[in-house]
């Protein structure tokens, strides 16, 4: 079922119309300045919708009526990814060109001055899969890539792992919305159950980035 009963909005008539592209977009460029922005809840809306829409072909539409507008799953990943991308890449330009300034900003955040220096560590090692892990943890994203820009990090050290985050990301949000639409059509439950798993693996990815690192062993 599409409608809500005929009162309402229903999740389709939310996400009709080539809009949803821009909409998408916007929300994750920005989001890297604004984490409270739904750009995730966006993204497995949309493909939710676009889902439901590819799997009922317009069958039960009356003869001769246009058919409704659905986004497409391919263009919403590739909008997704995109976004996330230039939304690191100008938050990173943004702070490595900041100087002092931003540098004052970070160092007093205790959260921020600790991503720093993780990100730095990790890094260095060749080891950035905490930007990957970190584009699902709430604000991660943030972090990681002001915390990359302030610190003077390497744009070839940062960007192709954040180029994977983009990717990862993007993709899992669209297939959960792709899950949604074909198990539970277009309706609230199709969108709330993927935004659940999101929210999971947000929580999950959390959970790994705090957890203190092994000590080393002692040599012997």
């Amino acid at each position: 079922m599409n409608v809500l009963d005929g009162t309402g909005w229903s999740l389709q008539s939310l996400t009709s119309g080539p809009w949803i592209y821009a909409a998408v977009a916007t929300s994750i460029l920005l989001d890297v300045f604004l984490p409270v922005l739904p750009s995730g809840i966006l993204v497995v809306t949309a493909a939710t919708a676009a889902s439901a829409a590819s799997t009922s072909l317009s069958a039960t539409a009356p003869a001769g009526a246009a058919a409704a507008y659905a986004p497409s799953l391919i263009l919403l990943l590739l909008c997704a990814a995109t976004a996330s991308a230039l939304g690191d890449l100008a938050a990173y330009q943004l702070t490595r060109r900041g100087g002092t300034r931003i540098g004052r900003f970070v160092a007093r955040s205790r959260r921020l001055s600790v991503a720093q220096e993780r990100l730095g560590e990790t890094l260095a090692r060749g080891g950035g899969l905490l930007v990957v892990l970190a584009r699902f943890a709430p604000a991660g994203r943030s972090v990681v890539s002001l915390g990359a820009g302030a610190t003077g990090r390497r744009l070839r050290d940062f960007l192709p792992w954040s180029v994977l985050a983009a990717a990862v990301w993007a993709t899992y949000g669209v297939g959960l919305g792709w899950l949604g639409g074909r198990w539970l059509g277009a309706t609230w439950l199709g969108a709330c159950v993927p935004v659940l798993a999101l929210f999971l693996a947000g929580t999950l990815a959390a959970y790994v980035i705090r957890r203190p690192a092994a000590a080393p062993a002692p040599a012997s």
